[in-house]
Order: structure tokens, then sequence, then C-alpha cells
């Protein structure tokens, strides 16, 4: 039986805003909460492989202390300017 694509939305915002730091719970919950209903399924197939990364690199990556690698980079990137953003206000 296959996911529904509600039931991936969820489990993806889940797994966002669970994580094992707090910095990354607020970057990507935020992020998941206001992203993820718009993304196709080739964009929700790279952010799920995201989130199979560890949390300490995906902070480094985010704020820009190591640089993201390349098949991550574009969406890293997306996400550090959703998240500079909202510190922005």
């Amino acid at each position: 039986m296959s996911e529904t694509d509600e039931t991936r939305l969820k489990r993806l915002a889940m797994r966002s805003s669970r994580r094992g730091i707090k910095e990354m719970d607020i970057i990507l919950g935020r992020y998941a909460a206001a992203r993820l209903a718009g993304m196709d399924g080739a964009a929700l197939d790279s952010y799920e492989a995201l989130l199979n990364e560890n949390d300490h690199d995906l902070y480094q990556w985010v704020t820009g202390q190591v640089p993201a690698p390349a098949p991550f980079a574009a969406l890293i990137a997306e996400i550090a300017d959703f998240a500079g953003a909202a510190a922005r206000g």
C-alpha cells in the first residue's frame, strides 16, 4: 500500500520539526510549514533525502559555515534564505 500525498506531507512536516537539535527543529519546521504543500514530487524527494542528513551538518550548511554538498546546494540556499527572511521579520 503506497503512502498518500497528505500522509507524506504530514510525515515530512513531523520529521522537519522533530530533529536532533532545537535550531534545526525551528529552521526546518518553519520551512516545512510554509513550503512543503507547494512542492512537486521531485522537490519532495530531494527534501526527504535532505532530512536523512545529520543535524549538525545541516546546521553548518544552512548557516554557511560549511558549503553544502552539490546535490543539496540549491535546497540549502533556499532554506537559508527562508530562515534569514523569517529572522528579519
